[in-house]
């Protein structure tokens, strides 16, 4: 099984539902790894939601992906209501801390890019993590909104805090 490292937008909602960008098209990954449009067309969902690749610590499922033109969209749910691990990585996700989603996959076609890595074209998808640190360096998270408002809220009530104790 291949594993690919991406950095991705994901947002995660306090219900334990999860979505984001699971792989971009525009651009290779870390080692050169690119994903044609196409290539997700087989995906046969639910597929398992993991921790850092780590087949022991199913924390959700995925049950939707899309293809859109900017690449793969997964939606899901983090089992928050029976597993303690969920809660935990649902913490982690909104402090900011867990930034990425990874996918796991069987390469079925691929071809070798020019200066190193593959373009895939067909694959099949087996799980989807969500990681601390992803390989794709063009992705980034922009919807953890409620934490990074959280964080700034914390910072200036603990501003507030010091300067009412001098």
């Amino acid at each position: 099984m291949d594993r690919v490292f991406v950095e991705t937008k994901f947002i995660s909602g306090d219900d334990g539902a999860v979505s984001g960008l699971a792989w971009p098209f525009a651009s290779a990954d870390r080692v050169g790894d690119m994903i044609e449009p196409g290539a997700f067309k087989s995906a046969k969902m639910p597929i398992p939601m993991l921790f850092g690749h780590d087949q022991n610590d199913p924390i959700g499922t995925w049950d939707m992906a899309t293809e859109k033109s900017d690449g793969l969209h997964l939606t899901g749910k983090l089992l928050i209501d029976d597993l303690v691990r969920a809660r935990e990585v649902r913490a982690l996700v909104k402090s900011g801390a867990v930034r990425g989603i990874s996918i796991g996959f069987i390469t079925k076609k691929a071809i070798t890019r020019t200066g190193g890595g593959r373009t895939i074209k067909t694959l099949e998808l087996l799980e989807a993590s969500l990681v601390t640190l992803p390989m794709h360096p063009g992705a980034r998270v922009t919807s953890a909104k409620s934490a990074t408002e959280a964080l700034n809220l914390v910072a200036a009530i603990n501003r507030a805090t010091a300067q009412l104790t001098r």
